[in-house]
């Protein structure tokens, strides 16, 4: 008796819309769903190296909570790219700036395969808003209601 595998072709991978409201939700267990969903973990015919993913959009992006003392004390860096460029921000400083929906982005983002082109595709597939609003109502989204999935998803203080 012979078994094999079946592996997915790009041409047979069905996407679906989702919409998350990530209103209350802590950063991380948020971003852990959202990478799985992306990747297309979810799936019974999962392939590693097809894009197998569902396009995710989140609502409320503004609103997400860290737990602990993260809020303070979690620092981004970068580099400027000048001599003595790197500069710093603490989530709480750019979650109260001009685009606090970077951090949920950057927390998905790695939590995806590093340097890879079929990770920065799968990210395209991720549409991030502040406002309870998106322009995606002709996708036929289906709402998940993450809060629900567990109590610990979601942080009230």
């Amino acid at each position: 008796m012979k078994s094999t595998t079946a592996s997915l072709k790009p041409a047979e991978v069905e996407k679906k819309w989702i919409v998350i409201d990530a209103q209350d939700a802590v950063v991380g267990r948020l971003a852990s769903f959202i990478a799985m969903r992306l990747r297309g973990k979810h799936r019974p015919d999962y392939t590693p190296h097809v894009d197998c993913g569902d396009y995710v959009v989140v609502i409320n992006a503004d609103k997400v909570k860290f737990t602990g003392k993260k809020l303070t004390d979690k620092i981004f860096y970068w580099h400027t790219g000048h001599p003595g460029g790197v500069k710093q921000r603490t989530a709480g400083q750019i979650l109260a700036g001009k685009y606090p929906e970077r951090v949920l982005e950057k927390a998905v983002e790695r939590m995806l395969p590093k340097e890879s082109p079929l990770a920065r595709k799968q990210m395209t597939h991720l549409r991030i808003y502040n406002s309870g609003e998106h322009p995606h109502e002709a996708q036929n989204p289906e709402t998940i209601a993450f809060a629900d999935l567990n109590a610990k998803n979601v942080r009230s203080a």
